[in-house]
């Protein structure tokens, strides 16, 4: 019968059954005592919202409800840009973009938290780069800054670690993306490198002209020297009487139809003839 008191209890304890287990549901959904933490994660255990020295690993954990909250922190490398405007030594405006891996280290991933907090990008890393740039950049020129990048980039890395890693940062990687400067100071550096390409075309020039110089006086030695050493031989061979002798050898045997006054007869030596 179903309105016997027997059917009327059984329903009323398998709606209390139900009511029950809607109830442990909602509680277990709400103050969840259960805590995963995943793959490249680590757990930061608050009680009564402290931070404890506890700190969850990977994998299924029971924590107490109301009492204790966790906070999952990615320890997992990490990739940021940031952009920071310095200055150089010559006061030149420096405008770079820096790229950074990093990761936390795992074992203190609470210090972390207690101390920064979870927007450490914001309100640490990035204030520390644009402190460790404007350190470097402010030792070199703009012209240095260019000409000696890599070396600017290892100083500026040096620098941003011994600001974080003290914290619990880990740099993995470092590099600069971008040096840009103004547009004034690029002009000006274009200028001045056509400048120092036409004083070295000019350079270049002078040193040809100069070659070519070189060339003609050792030139005109040489042809001086060789008409020293062919007066020399003459005078050796006989002097005038070897000039006249390869005049005769050279001469056709004709004599002059038109005679010059005062000239004499060629080959004939009046003064030798008396």
């Amino acid at each position: 019968m179903i309105n016997s008191p027997i059917n009327k209890k059984a329903t009323m304890k398998l709606i209390s059954g139900l009511i029950l287990l809607i109830v442990v549901i909602v509680i277990f959904g709400i103050v969840n005592p259960l805590v995963i933490i995943g793959a490249g994660q680590r757990g930061v255990v608050m009680n009564w919202g402290a931070v404890s020295n506890d700190i969850m690993q990977e994998g299924l954990h029971l924590r107490i409800p109301i009492y204790q909250r966790v906070k999952v922190m990615n320890v997992q490398t990490q990739k940021m840009e940031v952009k920071a405007v310095a200055y150089s030594k010559d006061i030149q405006t420096v405008d770079s973009v820096i790229a950074l891996n990093y990761r936390l280290q795992a074992d203190r991933v609470n210090n972390i938290y207690q101390t920064i907090g979870d927007s450490f990008e914001d309100t640490f890393i990035s204030p520390a780069i644009q402190e460790s740039i404007k350190a470097i950049t402010a030792k070199y020129t703009a012209q240095e800054l260019i000409e000696k990048r890599s070396m600017v980039s290892d100083e500026i890395k040096v620098t941003l670690a011994d600001r974080i890693q003290n914290r619990g940062f880990i740099i993995d990687a470092f590099s600069i993306v971008n040096f840009d400067f103004s547009d004034a100071y690029e002009k000006a550096n274009e200028d001045k490198q056509v400048a120092q390409a036409n004083v070295l075309t000019a350079q270049n020039k002078l040193e040809e002209v100069k070659i070519e110089a070189e060339q003609r006086v050792a030139q005109a030695k040489a042809e001086a020297e060789a008409i020293k050493i062919q007066a020399e031989a003459i005078t050796q061979q006989g002097g005038a009487d070897y000039v006249k002798l390869k005049a005769i050898e050279k001469w056709n045997g004709s004599v002059p139809t038109t005679m010059i006054p005062n000239a004499a007869v060629p080959f004939i030596d009046l003064n030798q003839a008396k």
